[in-house]
Protein backbone atom coordinates (compact mmCIF):
# COMPACT_ATOMS: atom_id res chain seq x y z
CA UNK A 1 0.00 0.00 0.00
CA UNK A 2 2.71 2.49 0.94
CA UNK A 3 5.47 1.02 -1.15
CA UNK A 4 8.31 -1.28 -0.32
CA UNK A 5 9.45 -1.54 3.24
CA UNK A 6 13.17 -1.19 3.66
CA UNK A 7 14.66 -4.15 5.39
CA UNK A 8 16.35 -3.21 8.65
CA UNK A 9 20.10 -2.92 8.45
CA UNK A 10 21.99 -5.96 9.61
CA UNK A 11 24.47 -5.79 12.44
CA UNK A 12 27.36 -5.75 9.94
CA UNK A 13 25.82 -2.86 8.02
CA UNK A 14 25.26 -0.86 11.21
CA UNK A 15 28.82 -1.59 12.31
CA UNK A 16 30.18 -0.50 8.94
CA UNK A 17 28.25 2.79 9.04
CA UNK A 18 29.38 3.40 12.62
CA UNK A 19 33.01 2.78 11.63
CA UNK A 20 32.62 5.21 8.72
CA UNK A 21 31.36 7.91 11.08
CA UNK A 22 34.13 7.30 13.60
CA UNK A 23 36.81 7.31 10.90
CA UNK A 24 35.44 10.54 9.46
CA UNK A 25 35.65 12.15 12.91
CA UNK A 26 39.20 10.85 13.31
CA UNK A 27 40.14 12.47 9.98
CA UNK A 28 38.74 15.81 11.12
CA UNK A 29 40.67 15.49 14.38
CA UNK A 30 43.89 14.73 12.51
CA UNK A 31 43.33 17.75 10.24
CA UNK A 32 42.71 19.94 13.27
CA UNK A 33 45.78 18.66 15.09
CA UNK A 34 47.91 19.16 11.99
CA UNK A 35 46.74 22.78 11.75
CA UNK A 36 47.71 23.47 15.35
CA UNK A 37 51.26 22.12 15.63
CA UNK A 38 54.62 23.55 14.66
CA UNK A 39 57.01 20.84 15.84
CA UNK A 40 58.33 18.91 12.81
CA UNK A 41 57.99 15.54 14.58
CA UNK A 42 54.36 16.21 15.44
CA UNK A 43 53.66 17.41 11.91
CA UNK A 44 55.03 14.10 10.59
CA UNK A 45 52.98 12.20 13.15
CA UNK A 46 49.71 13.88 12.14
CA UNK A 47 50.46 13.49 8.43
CA UNK A 48 50.91 9.74 8.93
CA UNK A 49 47.78 9.60 11.08
CA UNK A 50 45.78 11.50 8.48
CA UNK A 51 47.00 9.26 5.65
CA UNK A 52 46.10 6.20 7.67
CA UNK A 53 42.60 7.47 8.44
CA UNK A 54 42.03 8.42 4.80
CA UNK A 55 43.01 4.94 3.61
CA UNK A 56 40.73 3.36 6.22
CA UNK A 57 37.89 5.69 5.23
CA UNK A 58 38.27 4.87 1.53
CA UNK A 59 38.30 1.15 2.31
CA UNK A 60 35.16 1.37 4.47
CA UNK A 61 33.40 3.53 1.89
CA UNK A 62 34.16 1.00 -0.85
CA UNK A 63 32.84 -1.81 1.37
CA UNK A 64 29.64 0.16 2.04
CA UNK A 65 29.11 0.78 -1.66
CA UNK A 66 29.82 -2.88 -2.39
CA UNK A 67 27.09 -3.78 0.12
CA UNK A 68 24.83 -1.21 -1.55
CA UNK A 69 24.44 0.75 1.68
CA UNK A 70 23.35 4.34 1.47
CA UNK A 71 26.52 6.38 1.87
CA UNK A 72 24.98 9.81 1.47
CA UNK A 73 26.52 12.15 4.00
CA UNK A 74 29.84 10.36 3.91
Amino acid sequence: MFGKKKSPATYDEKYLLQELMMTKKAMYTAYSNLDNVTDPDLIDCYIYQLNSEQKRYNYLLAKAKESQLSTSGF
